[in-house]
């Protein structure tokens, strides 16, 4: 059984690529039965199976995927042979191309511009959470984390982490993880 479908209500991207808002057909997740998405290029780009969604005006094109319970929302848009699976959230007005795989618990928000598999860095389980902390390339050629609440640029982050974990593990286990990013983080 489907769990949506494209609608006839369409927008042209930037590209020239004619996209199709989608609806939902049952419910799941946190989606209803009739909430209207956001825009995707073909079935293809959202899986049928899961809670996977994509939602306000995000849009996904080309052989991008989306899957498992991932979400892409907001301005948000996913294209070339990009792959937003797992539990992955790409909001706000990040982009994810090329070859790029957003997986696991990563979120990538802002201004974040994910075109390779080098522009974004996920390491965990670490810190007092043991949860994920996501590194990423911003438009800007900076790199910004989402780690818990925290969303900012690593040069933040730090000092966050100085803060509030000084002299402990925790505060060394981030630190080696900073350091990772900037030299993993293709700004470039």
């Amino acid at each position: 059984m489907k769990k949506f479908e494209l609608t006839s209500e369409s927008i042209v991207s930037i590209f020239g690529v004619k996209l199709f808002r989608i609806k939902a057909l049952v419910s799941f997740g946190n989606v209803e039965e009739g909430e209207l998405g956001g825009y995707i290029e073909k079935e293809e780009n959202l899986n049928q199976f899961g809670d996977a969604w994509v939602s306000g005006d995000a849009e996904v094109s080309g052989d991008a995927w989306v899957s498992g319970d991932a979400e892409v929302s907001g301005n948000a848009w996913v294209s070339g042979n990009a792959r937003v699976f797992g539990n992955a959230r790409v909001f706000g007005n990040a982009e994810v191309s090329g070859d790029a795989w957003v997986s696991g618990d990563a979120e990538v928000s802002g201004n974040a511009e994910v075109k390779k598999l080098t522009h974004l860095f996920q390491l965990g389980a670490i810190g007092s959470r043991n949860g994920f902390t996501t590194f990423f390339r911003v438009k800007t050629n900076q790199i910004h984390v989402s780690c818990g609440c925290f969303l900012g640029d690593i040069e933040e982050f730090e000092k966050a982490v100085e803060k509030t974990h000084s002299g402990t593990k925790h505060e060394r286990t981030y630190k080696l993880a900073i350091q990772l990013a900037k030299e993993q983080i293709d700004l470039d």
